[in-house]
């Protein structure tokens, strides 16, 4: 029995005559083959929702199961590449269809006529467990791709060494069944299917990323996850763009999911001519770029997070560390809301559908440490933007986010309108890493790290305790101990906190500069105490100008020349000294 188009309504499209189709099949419908999935299945009919513009189809055209769950093609030339939410090449379909994007377009994620230079790692008569790397190509300058057996079995015959395209056969495989199987360089894989892998390790190691206050303050391990709520205007992006620039990960996946298209431009744009910091070469030979935009179909938005984390789980299963960036998560959950409704389901707080935390969950829930099926480690951390309308974190996204994530960077309005940057509110924002890492901060860092840190945090709570009083009675009448906790407070927020994202020096600050930074502001709170302590006033003290000179330290030293950190303090006893002697 033929399968054809009942109704349309926006991307949900039903079919008559889909009893054999099945839940989570790929269809193509219409006389251009649009791409679609099946989501609800009846005795009747088929529902389907399609990841392309449903403009023009009616009742009666025809279409077709594929046989497969929706699935990419993963292999060489992922990296350096920007595609649509559904893993098709937007550059490729520019050369295509023109610089708007047409439809029922089907070409491969991967270039079909590149060559590759492989090497082999496995020769005939060798056993291969699954996950063991039996060859491998450099797939950037920065990037080697390693080509991991899908299953276990001997080697019967391989290429001999040279260049080959991504579908060219390279290895005949043997399983303990019987069966041969030819090994290409390209494989596919279900999106909504999670990659396996041996086991999950314990969280242990940072995902440093050269912003102070995420680093000392609210940390994100390798293989953890991360919300970034905040209002319109916050800094999100920027913030994302720093981490993804700067943080240690070996591969990054940015998801631009419902956001605005000049923002993709800007990624693509920086990204190409920024210098990756650990190798000198683009920045983007790293980096794989997943774009649906706000004017894009709705529906391969909802599906472009689980196309960027199997690229990132793919990675990560070659014994690489990923890092996810999804910007942003409540667009996603916006495109649910719109199929959920179209779908004419019950819906729940706000309008999003009852299984918003299920999906949620599902996402989160692929980030983590892994070893590999090849015996490697790799991870994938996930870094989600959250924009709750009107700056309200008590909206659905961001509190069902609450229940995955362990890592909560709050923007704050008020600091991004006082172009204080990153803005992130060290009130509200919290970590729960700080105790899964406090092994590796002590071997790199010392035992006095963490005592620096719960000082740096007290000062600023104590602070905003404070600021309540000022705010009422002024900060004149606050006796001297007082005034020093928020003049203290003030240097750790300006001279700390604040980071200059356009500033060479200040752009990234390595973790050992930061531990200096904090040991001389509290050498400087501990100094002034004693002043304090004596009866003299504060005030003789900021005269001497050592607070502002605290404050440009994070201009002034430069992230290679930390002994200078050395002067500064001897500045500070240089400073306190002269006040003293001043007094006696």
């Amino acid at each position: 029995m033929s399968i054809t188009v009942h109704s349309v309504n926006g991307p949900v499209v039903k079919l008559r005559g889909g009893r054999a189709l099945t839940m989570m099949e790929t269809v193509r419908v219409g006389a251009e083959r649009l791409i679609g999935e099946v989501v609800g299945v009846t005795e009747r009919e088929a529902v389907v929702q399609v990841y392309e513009d449903t403009a023009g189809l009616k009742p009666g055209d025809p279409a077709e199961g594929l046989g497969e769950p929706l699935s990419i093609e993963l292999g060489p030339g992922l990296l350096h590449n920007i595609f649509d939410g559904i893993a098709r090449p937007l550059r490729a379909l520019e050369n295509a269809t023109g610089p708007f994007m047409g439809r029922g377009v089907n070409l491969p994620a991967l270039d079909p006529e590149r060559k590759w230079d492989v090497t082999f790692h496995a020769a005939a008569g060798d056993t291969l467990t699954a996950g063991a790397c039996w060859a491998s190509c450099p797939e950037t300058e920065i990037i080697t791709h390693r080509c991991a057996a899908p299953e276990g079995g001997s080697v019967e015959w391989t290429a001999p060494p040279g260049a080959y395209t991504v579908h060219e056969p390279l290895l005949r495989l043997r399983d303990a069944r019987g069966n041969v199987r030819e090994l290409t360089l390209a494989g596919r894989w279900p999106i909504r299917e999670a990659r396996p892998s041996a086991r999950r390790l314990a969280i242990s190691m940072p995902l440093i990323t050269g912003q102070r206050v995420i680093d000392t303050l609210f940390p994100i391990a390798k293989g953890g996850c991360a919300a970034l709520p905040g209002p319109f205007g916050a800094g999100k992006t920027i913030t994302q763009h720093q981490l993804a620039k700067w943080s240690d990960a070996d591969v990054i996946v940015y998801l631009g999911c419902g956001e605005r298209g000049n923002e993709m431009t800007q990624v693509l744009e920086e990204f190409g001519q920024l210098p990756d910091p650990k190798s000198g070469k683009p920045l983007l030979d790293r980096t794989v770029l997943i774009a649906n935009t706000s004017n894009m179909p709705v529906a391969a938005r909802e599906a472009s997070v689980y196309t960027g984390m199997t690229i990132a789980e793919y990675y990560r299963d070659m014994g690489y560390h990923v890092a996810v960036m999804a910007d942003s998560t409540s667009r996603w959950a916006e495109a649910l809301r719109e199929i959920s409704g179209r779908l004419e389901e019950m819906p729940a707080e706000e309008g999003f559908p009852a299984y918003l935390s299920s999906r949620l969950a599902e996402f989160y829930e692929r980030a983590g440490y892994k070893v590999t099926l090849g015996g490697q480690e790799g991870s994938v951390t996930v870094i989600g933007a959250v924009s709750p309308q009107g700056g309200d974190f008590s909206e659905p996204v961001t509190q069902n986010s609450k229940r995955f994530i362990r890592a909560f960077w709050a923007l704050d309005r008020q600091l991004a309108y006082a172009r204080h940057f990153p803005a992130i509110n060290w009130i509200t924002s919290y970590s729960e890493y700080l105790e899964d890492l406090a092994p590796w901060y002590e071997e790199r860092l010392g035992r006095d790290f963490a005592r620096l840190r719960a000082r740096v945090t007290r000062l600023l709570q104590e602070e905003s305790k404070l600021m309540e009083i000022v705010k009422l009675i002024g900060a004149d009448i606050l006796p001297e101990e007082q005034k020093l906790v928020i003049e203290c407070a003030r240097v750790v927020r300006l001279g700390f906190l604040q980071q200059n994202a356009y500033h060479e020096t200040d752009t990234f600050v390595p973790i050992e500069k930061q531990k200096g930074m904090m040991e001389v502001m509290m050498h400087l709170y501990d100094e002034a105490r004693r002043l304090v302590d004596r009866g003299i006033p504060l005030s003789r003290l900021k005269e001497t100008g050592i607070f502002d000179r605290l404050i440009r330290i994070k201009y002034d030293v430069p992230n290679d020349q930390l002994l200078q950190l050395d002067d500064i303090r001897i500045g500070v006893d240089a400073a306190v000294g002269s006040v003293l002697e001043a007094n006696r």
